[in-house]
């Protein structure tokens, strides 16, 4: 199937009882067995819910991978993916990822004697410069969050399989719209489905997907063992987003591309960062690797003042400031003091994350309006 009949139909089937096309909400917590351990494949649903069991399949079809796990948050399939880890094992991790896999990196897990090692990566030489006998994980985020660096999965995935490692990848700014990490090699794709696979900020979910049988043995029984599952509600909605995937990230694209365009020629932008761009560092991987260039992307203003990108954030009208991106409308955040925060600003800024960067999820709106609006609050 092309991805939009795939979007829409893979993975998912009418309901066996009522032939209802779109898959019902099963809200129960427990299931009728006729025998103990006789039942028709549910018992109880923290292990298994027939909503549930339709979304995983339906994002294993939409990324090419044989199997699918859903969970309440992004940060929950994170949590899922690193307890694959032992103490003394080592992550080589991008050095400007989302700060909440930092936080949960750097403050729960390494505790308990997971060493993670934070590295630049656009050039795989720091990667492979990295690697020890300990390596068990490399994790990437590309484009990364916040600052669109594209990472090259295809030789993330020869230095994780010389190292013996297994390659992670948060997919969550592509969705599998734009890139499929499985096909180019990587082992685990991570999404945050709250923001565009779900697509209507309405709902706060994540997912794993992978090929592996054993992979994802060990990751199901994590994750019914940990119980960070979702509802059949949640579900269903991140179901629904799914069936418009393609539209709305076409037009995501069309809006970044012509607001990138509008503010790499604004004479108060200093730097704007999106994969589209020629000039953006790693602009060819991202052409090789990626359909298109996607919704997100940050810029700094000329001056680099923190005060003068608040005051742009406090102007925009329909750039709402907000944490989150991914939905159909657009947002604004201030990575330094929102999304980020839980880095360190010496870290933040060796990464080169600046405390003036603005951050726009430029959504499916019309895109004059949006320059309209970017026009009104920059000046």
């Amino acid at each position: 199937m092309k991805f939009g009949t795939k979007a829409i139909h893979a993975g998912v089937h009418p309901d066996p009882a009522t032939g209802a096309i779109m898959t019902p909400i099963y809200q129960t917590s427990t299931y009728v067995q006729t025998s103990p351990g006789q039942n028709k494949g549910y018992e109880y649903s923290r292990t298994h819910n027939p909503t549930r069991t339709q979304l995983q399949d339906a994002l294993a079809a939409l990324d090419n991978g044989k199997h699918g796990l859903a969970f309440a948050s992004g940060m929950a399939a994170i949590d899922c993916a690193i307890k694959l880890l032992q103490p003394g094992d080592e992550v080589i991790c991008t050095d400007d990822l989302y700060g909440g896999s930092y936080r949960l990196f750097t403050k729960v897990y390494a505790p308990y004697g997971i060493n993670f090692h934070f590295v630049p990566m656009h050039d795989m030489t720091a990667v492979e410069a990295a690697v020890t006998e300990r390596t068990k994980m490399i994790w990437v985020e590309t484009p990364s969050n916040p600052l669109l660096n594209v990472i090259d999965i295809a030789a993330a995935a020869a230095v994780a399989k010389k190292a013996g490692a297994l390659l992670v990848v948060d997919n969550t700014f592509s969705t599998p719209y734009l890139q499929n990490p499985l096909d180019l090699g990587a082992d685990i794709i991570i999404y945050s489905l709250t923001k565009y696979m779900g697509g209507h900020s309405d709902t706060v979910m994540g997912a794993l997907v992978v090929n592996d049988d054993e992979l994802n043995e060990k990751l199901a029984f994590y994750q019914n063992s940990c119980g960070g599952t979702p509802g059949p509600q949640d579900c269903f909605l991140v179901l629904r987003g799914l069936k418009t995937l393609h539209v709305r990230m076409q037009r995501h694209c069309e809006n970044g591309r012509k607001v990138a365009e509008y503010l790499n020629s604004h004479a108060k932008v200093e730097k704007v960062f999106w994969p589209g761009l020629e000039s953006h560092r790693n602009h060819a991987v991202a052409a090789k690797q990626m359909r298109d260039f996607g919704g997100m992307l940050s810029f700094v203003l000329k001056g680099d003042k923190q005060a003068d990108a608040i005051a742009v954030l406090e102007k925009f009208e329909l750039f709402t400031l907000a944490e989150s991106l991914g939905g159909v409308e657009s947002l604004s955040g201030h990575p330094a003091s929102m999304t980020h925060a839980s880095i360190p600003a010496e870290q933040r800024r060796k990464s080169g994350l600046s405390d003036s960067l603005i951050r726009l999820s430029v959504g499916i709106e019309d895109a004059e309006d949006l320059i309209a609006d970017l026009k009104q609050a920059i000046g």
